[in-house]
């Protein structure tokens, strides 16, 4: 059931990037002759007065078509509600319209978070928390003895209070020691003991001991009080969310080989989701509004067969006064969706693989 959800999810995503397609165009009087979810098979299918509207077998995205490439069309090419035919500006608006409605979506999800059952809260305590350790013989957290439910107070001399930043401070103290000993203080059992660690150097130089570390305190939830304070908890909640998936983003382009097997297919998100609706059903909402983010900030990107790219042109038809041959457009845009289906293929094959049934069959 709750990988059900997590599908469910990103279903109502795609549905709420497509109908923002759909509702510029509609809204400007542009003509849109089909509405579809999904792609391959059509499963079901409904002709309206226009438009018709088609759910098909794959989940991985939908559109919406114009007459405009429709060689079927019996609409003369001159009609002035053609989407070819119009402005730069309303073509722009039917564009990015998708982008706009995933932004719009994510933030009244948190709204809606923040009025029903709020945002969970840390309400922190002194130190940092050991839930789990690198099952090693050879890492450094077994051979000093460490172990889950530990709480390390102090580093040498540093101290770990009662602070969000008190995980990153415990994180750069370690990385920044590599073969170097460290005393730890470690609350244990309402008992306070002292372990000596030393950190391996990892492939960067870094310094690492073998363990999972998570900010030690209790989690609480904070509802709204009223509709005001949800709309700015929903703010608030939206720009992290935000400049965490810039900041992800922007690492992923400059260091690209670093960190491209971090990238997620949609098996790994709906894995990702499934994981947070099993614990907690209300975790969807942020689950939710992140993934609506980033598909947002995938679909800007001036990448062909994405939103960005078909922007892109739109920029060179307003410097240039003339678009690009339509010939040249279509072999950019075909060869940029073989590459994205590829991509495709290729991160749903490696998440799936890596997913625990999946590798317990291979055992």
């Amino acid at each position: 059931m709750s990988a059900l959800a997590a599908i469910a999810v990103l279903a109502i995503l795609i549905v709420v990037h497509e109908l923002g397609h759909f509702a510029a165009a509609r809204l400007q009087g542009i003509r849109a002759n089909k509405f579809s979810i999904g792609f391959g098979p059509t499963l079901l299918k409904y002709q309206g007065s226009e438009t018709e509207y088609a759910l098909r077998a794959f989940l991985l995205g939908g559109y919406v078509g114009f007459p405009d490439d429709d060689p079927d069309s019996d609409i003369p090419a001159d009609d002035p509600n053609l989407l070819r035919n119009r402005p730069i500006l309303d073509r722009a608006i039917v564009i990015s319209a998708g982008v706009i409605a995933n932004l719009i979506f994510a933030y009244f999800l948190l709204v809606g978070q923040s009025a029903t059952i709020g945002f969970q809260q840390v309400n922190y305590f002194d130190g940092v928390s050991v839930p789990e350790i690198v099952q090693d013989s050879n890492s450094p957290a077994q051979q000093a003895g460490i172990l889950p439910g530990d709480v390390i107070l102090k580093v040498d001399n540093q101290e770990l209070g009662a602070s969000p930043s008190s995980l990153t401070l415990l994180q750069d103290l370690i990385q920044e020691a590599p073969n170097r000993r460290l005393e730890l203080t470690i609350e244990r059992d309402e008992s306070i003991i002292s372990l000596m660690v030393t950190p391996q150097a990892n492939s960067q130089g870094q310094g690492q001991i073998g363990v999972m570390l998570a900010p030690h305190g209790e989690v609480i939830r904070h509802r709204s009080s009223n509709i005001i304070e949800a709309f700015v908890a929903g703010a608030t909640e939206y720009q992290r969310i935000a400049q965490l998936t810039v900041k992800g983003f922007w690492q992923l382009i400059s260091n690209f080989q670093e960190n491209a097997n971090q990238v997620a297919g949609p098996v790994a998100i709906v894995a990702v989701g499934a994981k947070l609706a099993s614990s907690d059903l209300s975790n969807l909402f942020q689950f939710g509004a992140l993934i609506s983010i980033n598909l947002a900030v995938i679909n800007i990107l001036p990448l062909p067969a994405l939103d960005g790219g078909q922007l892109a042109f739109l920029a060179i038809e307003g410097v240039f006064g003339k678009p690009l041959p339509s010939k040249v457009q279509d072999s950019i845009m075909q060869t940029g969706l073989v590459l994205l289906l590829g991509l495709g293929i290729f991160l749903i094959v490696r998440d799936t693989m890596n997913l625990t049934f999946f590798q317990e069959l291979l055992q």
